[in-house]
């Protein structure tokens, strides 16, 4: 009773530690980790998602939001952070944060943008999730009040560096809730406003965002799929969501000559960004088989080889390879059972469910006794066939990070399979984003017969240039166009 008294104790204490009064919200947060935990934490899970992620390759467009990203931060409630700034190489709308100061925000948002302004405020929210430590505060959150839960938080440190290789599903990406979100909104008009930027531009870009959805829900209704679904940001707020309204005039109102806006500077650094689907860069290392209709995503570098009885990736090193095999489907079994009777195994280690491109499969690891056999290994159904996917680590790792990143690898590839397309088969050319000025005969529509950008063509370009769903440009006026 005596030692159990003493582990109680010092659990108590180390919460009490931990704590920490938060700058941002001006309150102090039960947080049980400390400020180089979070940054290692945010760290470990940004090389994770580098590796795995395709990163837009414009060092101009780069250095700008590194710039205006530092310069924010600077004005926020933790300026002394180490702030890293990376746009993602994906059409999809959304930006997020991942703790200790890493900010993304993907290339299909920034063409929706009209301003320098607009930019910082996205910027501006996400370094407030990051001040408000809100990954963090609901991590702790989600680990309950129990001294189980808090022995266990004390002793093995975040779980959610655990939570790395599913980045994609936590809160991080998906957004943490209406309260949460608008705090990052709150914070974030408060670090335009100090900054010089007019925080008003917050409340344009929650208009673009909601015509974003406006039309994704017209879109899915028409052609009969479920909507997607998108950052927090986009949910939390409605159109003339009052509350949003009182954060941003709390920020402060900055006199007309002194408010940064910058639409042309925007314009300027932004012209020729990619549109849509940037086929050069993040499918550049995808696998195609025609004949049996699927396709699959190497790792950059790699050499793939179609062999009689399998395809095979090799490692530029050749210290590991990614093989394909298929095999006739049996019945209506189980893709766990299915993958454990391929290896005869009882059971695998660390195995998880896999639901992709409405494909169902199965991955996990070989046991440690499994000699000479693969070390991470998938099952994927699809039709009336079952694909075998095998990594294997050719040469020992250096150490256990290592192993790890070439399991990521391997695991980023096995989620990219998935039924073959037609534009896999037909890679369509690179478009752009260009700028230019409307006369007295432009109109939307006009523009959109010569646009080569799909069946939503007008829509598009509308929301491109803010104009959803009605309206026309005025003569003289500066609008996006896609080539």
């Amino acid at each position: 009773m005596y030692t159990l008294n003493k582990v109680l104790a010092g659990v108590l204490l180390a919460a009490a530690a931990g704590c920490a009064f938060n700058p941002a919200t001006n309150r102090p947060d039960l947080v049980l980790m400390s400020q180089e935990k979070e940054i290692k934490i945010g760290r470990e899970m940004h090389e994770k998602l580098v590796a795995s992620t395709p990163v837009y390759n414009d060092p101009i467009l780069s250095a700008y939001i590194e710039h205006v990203g530092q310069k924010i931060a600077k004005a926020s409630d933790r300026p002394d952070l180490n702030y890293h700034f990376t746009i993602i190489d994906s059409q999809d709308i959304n930006a997020f944060a991942l703790p200790g100061g890493y900010v993304y925000i993907n290339r299909g948002l920034l063409t929706y943008l009209q301003s320098e302004a607009e930019m910082a405020a996205v910027l501006a929210h996400e370094i407030g999730h990051i001040t408000a430590r809100h990954a963090v505060r609901q991590k702790t959150a989600s680990t309950g009040a129990g001294v189980a839960s808090v022995l266990s938080v004390l002793v093995t440190g975040s779980g959610v560096v655990g939570e790395a290789a599913n980045l994609w599903s936590t809160a991080a990406v998906k957004g943490y809730g209406r309260e949460m979100e608008l705090e990052a909104d709150r914070f974030g008009a408060q670090y335009m406003y100090n900054a010089g930027y007019d925080p008003n531009a917050m409340l344009n870009v929650i208009g673009l965002l909601k015509d974003q959805e406006t039309f994704a829900r017209r879109r899915a209704r028409v052609e009969g799929k479920k909507q997607q679904t998108y950052h927090g940001v986009f949910a939390s707020h409605p159109r003339n969501d009052v509350r949003l309204r009182e954060a941003v005039q709390a920020a402060g109102e900055l006199a007309e000559d002194k408010k940064l806006v910058k639409t042309e500077y925007y314009r300027e650094k932004t012209e020729g960004i990619v549109y849509g689907n940037n086929a050069q860069e993040s499918d550049k290392n995808r696998f195609n088989h025609k004949n049996l209709g699927f396709s699959m995503l190497f790792p950059d570098g790699w050499e793939v080889e179609n062999q009689r009885s399998a395809i095979v990736g090799t490692a530029p090193d050749k210290s590991a390879s990614l093989t394909i095999r298929v095999a006739r489907r049996d019945g209506n079994q189980p893709a766990d059972m299915a993958l454990r009777g391929v290896y005869d195994v009882r059971s695998l280690e660390q195995d998880e469910k896999l639901e992709q491109y409405r494909l169902e499969g199965h991955t996990g690891k070989l046991p440690v006794d499994s000699e000479d056999k693969p070390d991470r290994v998938a099952v994927l159904f699809y039709g009336s066939r079952q694909y075998i996917l095998e990594g294997k680590m050719l040469s020992t790792p250096e150490n256990d990070e290592a192993a790890n990143e070439t399991d990521n690898l391997f695991l980023t590839s096995i989620r990219s399979f998935r039924p073959l397309r037609k534009t896999d088969l037909i890679q369509p050319d690179i478009k752009r984003v260009r700028y230019v000025q409307a006369n007295e005969k432009t109109t939307f529509s006009s523009l959109a017969r010569h646009m080569e950008i799909g069946e939503y063509a007008e829509e598009q370009l509308r929301l491109l240039n803010g104009y959803f769903p009605r309206g026309e440009p005025e003569p003289g006026e500066w609008i996006k166009i896609v080539q």
